[in-house]
């Protein structure tokens, strides 16, 4: 078993990003490390943290090959959302023209951009536009009117 050797200030850092990290899988690395600075076994770390043995041995490489700068780096990047360089236009579009249906929306985006999308993504990309989202419930629902009723 490695041993490694905990600095104040690194003792500091690693006890903020535990629960202050903005992303969740860094919090997670924080407290193996956390965990390994506390004298703690792999088996114990595994089964404290809720990860594998393999993950503890992870982490802890990724801590000695580069300190925390290694365990905060994301080595994956998500794929660009196509929608979002036309959100501008669509958000215009969808006050102007609000929709009745996903369906309808889903047409609308395709012929307005080219970006041909499912009906949960459509109805995603809707919700997350609140502008969009909130035109479309005001014009497209009519609110009941209520009559008074003739007494005879």
């Amino acid at each position: 078993m490695r041993r490694f050797t905990f600095t104040p200030e690194v003792l500091a850092a690693i006890r903020h990003d535990r629960y202050h990290h903005p992303h969740p899988r860094v919090q997670q690395k924080m407290e193996v490390v956390w965990l390994k600075s506390q004298g703690c076994t792999h088996e114990d770390i595994a089964r404290l943290a809720a990860v594998s043995r393999r993950s503890v041995q992870r982490y802890l490489d990724d801590f000695a090959d580069g300190g925390l700068e290694r365990l905060r780096r994301l080595p994956w990047k998500g794929k660009a959302n196509e929608l979002a360089a036309h959100q501008a236009s669509l958000e215009d579009y969808f006050l102007e023209h609000p929709p009745r249906s996903a369906r309808e929306a889903q047409a609308a985006i395709e012929q307005q951009t080219g970006v041909r999308r499912g009906l949960t993504q459509v109805r995603a990309f809707l919700k997350k536009r609140s502008a969009c989202a909130g035109a479309r419930l005001e014009r497209s629902r009519p609110r009941p009117i209520r009559r008074s009723r003739p007494t005879s």
